[in-house]
């Protein structure tokens, strides 16, 4: 069968998401890091080896790397118990294997709105991207070393007894052989476990293509489904293979950063970094998750996969080769790459990797029916946390998913001017450097593509669409980097002691979050005694909520309306509501970008405007929202011709529409309206 003759399957539904990435125990945290371009690479930890032992700045330096920078995962709480493992065959045990149950558990509670327990799990199955075998092998390894070390000392004249004793000293250091240190040293047990554990009754495997394997295990995944083996399939990329071992690895190809960071797509890009991380989805056929209720992220319309064939290397990309992954994900998907606004590249930061997978993108892309250049955001999560290795197509397709979902063009960061063999102003692609919204017109929906390449000319290319069905869609994270939370009670002593309350919460991470929604939902505003704060944490949430009490206690009678965000009142409301619609001269870059980030009521808005087309062949959402520029030049250009009159009016009044939309969701009434200038005319249509 040709490429042009790729047979057109159901579409796969995303039913459920979860992550654990440095930075974050939980997907909303992950997804506030990517939108906050947020750099979570940091020196090695001392858990994971010693910088002293084994860092040598000379790259030839015999069983040293030249890195000691990369992405790790902050300390995660496991109870061996609540998975049913005896807390004496945990030490046998990957950390790998540990972790993604608690990875596995969330995706599914996710997909199944916390009724994981009572569904047929006959049928679900797990499918994981994880290589060869793990950390641990590494420990139990060593231990076998004893004939070695006994030799050496023997040599070195010690008397036996000593030999023994620091043999058995140097043996405490590493894990101890049992029944149980077999499997838990296997790969493929990452997936097993998870299907011991949670008692799935479908296919568990995991998948191996190198930096690919997450994808190849999607392949496999959409593959089930197609084929009607199974109904549910959660699967991604699994990987905690940061030990010195993986360092050198990547140090003697060489591949790591000599300057320590990673910069995809930069002039200054040299080389990658290390990530450790889980990553995982939940696919459905999409006709099932609606048929069953499900809430659907969004749709992944094709994924395409090729090899490179023959090559100077097994690990030297090819151009075409990827091309033809990228091709064969867009014919199976039915669409042109042209509706493609979003590509989350592999993007490793190293110089031939790099320049292959541009090379790549434009041989796919340029195939395109559009004849105009840069329609297309381009952006690589490594630029925050490394490479994840078997995880890394995890992190990418999180990313990409995340994006149709909450429709915003996410960020890529360390870009100070783009590598200048890639002569981006030519092609379809521009380097998405600060978040944005995603506006989109109603002739096809968002659109997103994302790369995995590995070594052994492994190349994998999903296609990912947003959801405009008549199903459910989950709701967005909350991303603010502020929270509103909310308090009403009879009498001021009582709503003092109901502020106080909340204040031993504050030590919990993600409580603001949570507390800021619960009292959202229980504030009626029908109280004579109201209290509102706003904060940006935790430690912030208790600190207000201890001088908001302290002063309703002492001062009942008195209102509070403090500019560090701590409001408080009895009785009726002192007056009217007005809104009041700014005029010409109040334009700026990237104006009303926040709100339509964060709420769908207001980038609706942006997107029936685009669908009507009125501003000609330059949309208005791209003169206020423009592709990022490198130079003040460019930057002064952009300013300018959002200035102009033909442009600042149009953009003025929608943005103002987009506010009014959101407040009008929010049930916030306008009693009188006023503009100013221009604003006039919002203001009548208010």
């Amino acid at each position: 069968m040709s490429d042009t003759q790729t047979f057109q399957p159901q579409p796969i539904a995303i039913v459920g998401v979860s992550a654990l990435f440095p930075g974050s125990v939980e997907p909303g945290g992950f997804w506030r890091d990517i939108l906050g371009g947020n750099d979570l690479i940091t020196d090695i930890p001392a858990s994971h080896w010693l910088i002293e032992d084994y860092y040598d700045p000379d790259p030839k330096a015999p069983d040293k790397t030249y890195a000691k920078r990369g992405a790790f995962l902050d300390p995660v709480p496991f109870d061996p118990l609540e998975f049913g493992i005896p807390p004496t065959i945990a030490p046998a045990t990957d950390t790998c294997q540990l972790l993604a149950l608690i990875v596995a558990k969330q995706v599914l509670e996710d997909a199944c709105r916390g009724d994981f327990q009572d569904m047929d799990r006959s049928r679900v199955s797990c499918i994981l991207g994880v290589t060869s075998a793990q950390e641990l092998l590494g420990e139990l390894n060593s231990r076998l070393q004893r004939p070695v070390w006994v030799k050496a000392l023997r040599e070195q004249g010690l008397p036996e007894n000593e030999v023994q004793q620091i043999c058995d000293r140097i043996s405490s250091n590493y894990v101890e052989w049992q029944e149980s240190s077999f499997p838990g040293v296997l790969g493929n047990v990452v997936a097993g476990r998870i299907a011991n554990r949670l008692d799935l009754g479908g296919t568990n495997c995991v998948t191996d293509a190198a930096c690919a394997s997450a994808f190849a295990a999607v392949r496999m995944a959409v593959d089930e489904l197609y084929l009607g083996h199974s109904d549910l399939v959660i699967c991604g990329g699994a990987d905690t293979m940061n030990d010195i071992f993986m360092y050198m690895c990547f140090s003697k190809t060489p591949a790591l950063s000599p300057t320590g960071d990673c910069r995809p797509f930069s002039e200054r890009g040299d080389g990658t970094l290390l990530a450790e991380g889980f990553g995982m989805v939940a696919l459905k056929r999409l006709a099932d998750a609606e048929r069953d209720g499900d809430r659907i992220y969004g749709i992944i319309r094709g994924v395409g996969s090729s090899s490179d064939g023959r090559a100077k290397s097994v690990y030297a990309p090819v151009s075409e080769g990827q091309a033809k992954a990228l091709n064969r994900a867009y014919e199976q998907a039915g669409y042109d790459q042209g509706t493609v606004e979003l590509v989350e590249a592999h993007g490793t930061g190293t110089v031939a990797g790099d320049a292959a997978e541009f090379g790549g993108l434009r041989l796919s892309f340029e195939r395109s029916e559009r004849q105009d250049t840069q329609w297309c955001a381009l952006g690589s999560v490594k630029s925050q946390i490394g490479h994840a290795k078997a995880a890394a197509g995890a992190a990418g397709l999180f990313k990409a998913v995340m994006a149709v979902h909450h429709k915003v063009l996410p960020a890529t960061i360390k870009v100070d001017r783009p590598n200048p063999k890639m002569d981006l102003g030519t092609s379809p692609f521009y380097l998405s450097l600060h978040s944005r919204p995603w506006v989109r017109g109603s002739d096809h929906p968002r659109r997103a593509g994302v790369s995995s390449f590995g070594f052994g000319g492994s190349n994998f290319h999903i296609a990912v669409e947003e959801y405009l069905g008549e199903g459910t869609r989950p709701g967005r994270y909350r991303t603010a980097d502020t929270e509103l939370v909310v308090l009403e009670h009879d009498e001021p002593r009582a709503l003092a002691d109901a502020a106080r309350a909340l204040i031993p919460g504050c030590k919990l991470d993600g409580f603001l979050r949570f507390v800021a929604r619960d009292t959202a939902e229980a504030f009626t505003g029908e109280k004579p005694c109201r209290l509102a704060v706003v904060v940006t944490s935790e430690s912030d949430l208790a600190a207000k909520l201890e001088k908001a009490a302290a002063a309703i206690t002492s001062r009942p009678d008195e209102p509070i309306d403090s500019p560090a965000g701590i409001y408080y009142a009895q009785g009726d409301a002192p007056g009217k509501v007005a809104f009041l619609f700014p005029g010409q001269g109040s334009q700026y870059l990237g104006m009303g970008a926040d709100l339509a980030m964060a709420y769908d009521g207001a980038i609706q808005v942006w997107d029936r405007v685009a669908s009507m087309g009125l501003t000609g062949d330059t949309p208005l959402h791209r003169v206020v929202h423009p592709i990022p520029v490198f130079t003040d030049e460019a930057k002064a250009e952009q300013q300018a011709t959002l200035t102009a009159t033909e442009w600042a009016q149009p953009a003025i009044g929608v943005t103002s529409l987009s506010m009014l939309a959101l407040l009008r969701e929010l049930g916030v009434q306008a009693d009188c309206v006023g503009g100013h200038s221009f604003g006039e005319v919002t203001a009548l249509h208010a």
